[in-house]
C-alpha cells in the first residue's frame, strides 16, 4: 500500500472471520497523504456524546466548588482532580418537567425533559430523548446508533412511584415519546451486540463461545492488516487489541467464577463480575472499545435506577442507598449519602481518565467526546428537581474550555445544556424540549 499518492484505508474498515467482526480504531492510513490530507473529512476527529445517569441527587455541600475554578474539589468530586481541566461542573440546572415528589420523572426526565404522562399502564408518554436526537442525526453512520447500557440486571414492572408506571424509572432513552429503549447491563451481551456478527443474542453467544477468542478468530485479518501499516498504526492497533482482549478476559472470568460456584446470586447471568465495581468499570470499558472502532457514536449508561436498595458496603456504607437518600438532615446519613457519590463520581473519573489515554487523530477520545454526568433530582431529602448536580466533559475539539465552575444566577433549564451539546455534535436544531436557548458560557472558546 502507497500512502504518498493520497490512498488509504477506509474509516469504515472491519475485520471479519468466523462469525465474528472487529471494526478498527482510527488509523493514519485511514487518512490521505500530502494537500489532500487537510481537506478530508476523515481527519476530522469524530464527534461523540456520552451521558451517564447518577440517582437520587447529592449532597451539595459536598458537591458544588466553592469558586468559579476547579482549582479546589469538593469532596465528592476529588477523584476527579486528573481530568479537572477537562470538566465544567455547573449549578442551578432545572428539570420543571419533572413531577415534584417523584423519582420516577427524576429519571425519565433527565434525557427529555419532558413531562411525563401520569399513568400506571402502558399508555405512557413522554418525549424523545437528547441521545436518540443525536443518533438519528449522527448515529446512522455506525453499526449501532446508540448504546444503552446500565446497571441493573432486572427490569421493574407495574407501578413504581406516585402512580407512575415503571417504565419511566426503567429507561432513559427514548425513540419517541411512546418508544422507551431498554438499556442492557450484561457485559457479554454488550461485547456479542458490538463484536459478534449477525443472528439472535443466543446465536452471538454459541458462535463466540465456539472460539478461543475473537481476536484469534480474527488472526489471519489482522496479521495482515499490520503488515500494510506503518509501525505508528502498528502500534495502535496492538493497544487497540490489548484493551479487546482484556475485556474478553475479564468477561471470560466472570463466567468461570460463576460456573465454579463461586457465587451464589441465582439471579445473576453468567459473565456479570460479583463486585459492583467491577461490573461498572466493565461496562465502563466497553464504552471505551465502543469508541475506539466506531462502534456507536451516542452512548447512555444508569450507574443505577431511581429508588435503587443497593447498598455498598466495599466503601464502608451497608444502608440501601434510596432510603439513605431520605436522610432527615441526620449529619450521619448525609455523610453516608455523599460516600456513595463519590464512589460512583470515582467510576466515572476512571471512565474519563482512560478516554484521556486514548489517543484518536490530532488528541485523545476524551478530547473528541461530549460527556454529560448528572441526576434527575438536586435535593433527594425533599425529592426537588433544582440545582441538579451535573458535570460536563471533554470536549476539547468542540470548544470546551474546561476547569470551570458555572453558576447562573437564574434558575436555568438542563434543556439548555442538551441543545447546546447537540449544536457541538452537528445536529442542527432549533429547539429542545423547555430550552430557552443555547448556554453560551459552556463553550467561549469555539473552535467551529
Amino acid at each position: 500500500m502507497t500512502f504518498l499518492t493520497g490512498k488509504s484505508i477506509s474509516r469504515r474498515t472491519v475485520l471479519r472471520g468466523a462469525g465474528a467482526a472487529l471494526a478498527l480504531p482510527l488509523l493514519d492510513a485511514m487518512l490521505p497523504a500530502g494537500p489532500a490530507l487537510a481537506k478530508s473529512s476523515a481527519s476530522k476527529p469524530v464527534k461523540r456524546l456520552q451521558y451517564v445517569y447518577m440517582p437520587m441527587g447529592c449532597d451539595h455541600s459536598r458537591w458544588t466548588p466553592k469558586g468559579d475554578t476547579l482549582k479546589e474539589l469538593p469532596f465528592i468530586l476529588e477523584p476527579l482532580a486528573p481530568v479537572r481541566d477537562k470538566l465544567n461542573v455547573v449549578s442551578n440546572l432545572e428539570l420543571a418537567n419533572a413531577y415534584p415528589g417523584s423519582h420516577a420523572t427524576s429519571n425519565s426526565a433527565f434525557l427529555s425533559c419532558a413531562r411525563a404522562k401520569h399513568t400506571e399502564s402502558t399508555d405512557y408518554y413522554l418525549g424523545t430523548t437528547a441521545d436518540q436526537i443525536a443518533a438519528k442525526n449522527i448515529g446512522q453512520v455506525t453499526k449501532l446508533p446508540s448504546l444503552e447500557l446500565s446497571m441493573d440486571l432486572a427490569q421493574m414492572v407495574g407501578q413504581c412511584d406516585n402512580g407512575y408506571a415503571c417504565v419511566y424509572q426503567n429507561n432513559l432513552s427514548w425513540s419517541s415519546p411512546t418508544t422507551p429503549l431498554p438499556s442492557e447491563a450484561h457485559p457479554r451481551i454488550v461485547f456479542e451486540t458490538m463484536f459478534g456478527e449477525g443472528g439472535s443474542v443466543v446465536e452471538r453467544r454459541t458462535a463466540l463461545r465456539r472460539q478461543a477468542s475473537l481476536l484469534d478468530a480474527l488472526a489471519d485479518e489482522i496479521s495482515r492488516l499490520k503488515r500494510d501499516v506503518g509501525a505508528a498504526d502498528r502500534a495502535k492497533i496492538d493497544q487497540y487489541l490489548e484493551s479487546v482482549r482484556e475485556v474478553e478476559r475479564r468477561i471470560d472470568k466472570a463466567d468461570s467464577d460463576v460456573n465454579r460456584g463461586k457465587l451464589r446470586d441465582l439471579e445473576r447471568p453468567l459473565g456479570v463480575p460479583a463486585s459492583y465495581e467491577e461490573h461498572a468499570k466493565l461496562m465502563f470499558d466497553l464504552q471505551v472499545l465502543a469508541m475506539q472502532g466506531d462502534a456507536t457514536r451516542v452512548m447512555t449508561f444508569q450507574l443505577a435506577r431511581e429508588t435503587s436498595k443497593r447498598s455498598y458496603p466495599e466503601i464502608g456504607v451497608p444502608d440501601s442507598h434510596h432510603p439513605l437518600s431520605h436522610h432527615g438532615n441526620n449529619p450521619d446519613k448525609i455523610a453516608r449519602m455523599a460516600k456513595i457519590n463519590r464512589f460512583h463520581i470515582s467510576l466515572f473519573a476512571y471512565f474519563l481518565q482512560k478516554l484521556a489515554k486514548t489517543p484518536e487523530a490530532d488528541g485523545t477520545l476524551l478530547d473528541h467526546t461530549l460527556c454529560l454526568y448528572g441526576s434527575g433530582m438536586g435535593n433527594p431529602n425533599v425529592h426537588d428537581h433544582t440545582n441538579l448536580p451535573t458535570i460536563v466533559a471533554g470536549g476539547s475539539t468542540a470548544g470546551l474550555e474546561g476547569g470551570r465552575h458555572i453558576r447562573y444566577e437564574k434558575v436555568t433549564p438542563l434543556a439548555n445544556v442538551h441543545l447546546t451539546l447537540l449544536h457541538k455534535a452537528g445536529v442542527d436544531l432549533e429547539r429542545f424540549a423547555d430550552s430557552t436557548g443555547t448556554t453560551a458560557e459552556l463553550f467561549q472558546q469555539a473552535k467551529l
